[in-house]
């Protein structure tokens, strides 16, 4: 086996060749799937490295340490879905606990936020994390856990994630920031001083809409490994065939974002000259309030966004329907381009008010960007919003 998997190499490098070449048995380039749920012991009261598959599998393990190694960290979980990797997180939380969340986290993390703080007896505040005042109100000593998600969705906002850890420190709160709509490729949370990384590895990371799963990496050994014991209580882990499919996955995330996110300027470039377009969410535009914070803590603005028509409601209907490319979906971050509708999919169970409360609108929609050829995705725009 080759050593240059152990030697410090680019972020590029290790998603396109970690564990490349590392079959001992047969010399495999791409390495094996091992679907066992059991593995022999070699004697009496002697394991082998692998003894049981909810405890550990080498398919999933060498994708939690491909995770880890892009983001800095000193281990990972591969969970079964972005959602258990938060719970599992907030399974680490007692009663009394505090812990501050994005007011406009996505629906999904808002749900179970809400269900474990009455289930578990730990208290929970949604608040504006890009408002310093509001964020410094909301902390408590008692906050043992910030919850963090940069860019928002679907606003997209832009949290500012070395403020909050200092702030965090102050009452020695763990910081943990969901990177999913960036992935590592274009964002390191753990170099700004967080303690935890959270993805739903469906979306970017694996890249192809064909996995559900999550992950969380620990900055530091003793995080993960707390993490990794939890994991074995509860039974949240990833299967190995999807650990395989997501890492095959992550092998061209670089290029796929990098093809993605410029897309995804074109796009907002042009949707912001539209006259039925209100408005446009997108850190990368240079009149976006969020940009000069993105440009100094993210290597790249992503390929998400989200604007609002003009003409409310029944305009958002005309556009879906006339879309050809573009496909209604929930979910993000394939190689295919997907548009959503938040007020009636990923954010419905927030209600009206709460939806208004944050601004998520009934006339907003939010695209994620795949690989088509760019100048056809910007004519599926036009042919949806024309007559608006």
């Amino acid at each position: 086996m080759r050593d240059g998997s152990r030697r410090n190499r680019s972020p590029e490098t290790i998603a396109a060749s970690y564990g490349v070449a590392s079959d001992v048995a047969y010399g495999a380039i791409s390495p094996p799937i091992y679907l066992s749920s059991t593995f022999e012991f070699e004697q009496f009261e002697i394991p082998r490295p692998y003894d049981y598959g909810r405890v550990g599998n080498p398919s999933r393990d060498l994708l939690g340490e491909t995770l880890a190694r892009l983001e800095g960290g000193a281990g990972s979980v591969i969970t079964s879905s972005g959602m258990s990797a938060v719970d599992l997180l907030l399974g680490q939380m007692k009663p009394g606990d505090h812990v501050i969340a994005p007011h406009d986290c996505y629906g999904g993390t808002m749900r179970l936020l809400k269900a474990r703080s009455a289930r578990c007896g730990f208290a929970v505040n949604f608040v504006d994390q890009s408002n310093d005042v509001d964020l410094y109100s909301a902390l408590k000593p008692e906050t043992s856990l910030i919850l963090v998600e940069s860019p928002s969705n679907p606003l997209m906002r832009v949290v500012d994630i070395a403020k909050v850890v200092e702030l965090a420190r102050t009452v020695e709160a763990a910081v943990a920031v969901d990177n999913t709509f960036l992935s590592p490729a274009l964002q390191q949370p753990l170099a700004l001083g967080a303690d935890y990384v959270i993805h739903s590895t469906t979306k970017f990371l694996n890249g192809h809409s064909d996995v559900i799963g999550g992950a969380v990496v620990a900055a530091d050994s003793d995080r993960a490994l707390e993490l990794r014991t939890w994991a074995n209580v509860v039974g949240s882990i990833g299967a190995p065939f999807d650990a395989w499919l997501t890492l095959r996955g992550m092998r061209t995330l670089f290029p796929r974002m990098e093809r993605q996110q410029r897309t995804a300027m074109q796009l907002a470039n042009w949707l912001l000259e539209h006259s039925a377009v209100k408005g446009v969410n997108y850190p990368g535009l240079p009149s976006n309030p969020y940009h000069a914070l993105a440009a100094r803590q993210q290597k790249g603005f992503g390929a998400m966004l989200s604007f609002e028509l003009a003409d409310g409601v029944e305009a958002v209907k005309a556009f879906l329907d006339r879309l050809q490319i573009f496909t209604l979906a929930e979910s993000l971050g394939g190689i295919e381009s997907l548009v959503s509708h938040p007020a009636t999919m990923t954010h419905v169970d927030m209600g009206e008010d709460a939806r208004r409360s944050v601004g998520i609108s009934n006339s907003l929609v939010r695209l994620s960007v795949g690989l088509e050829d760019a100048e056809e995705l910007v004519a599926d725009l036009a042919d949806g919003l024309r007559e608006l």
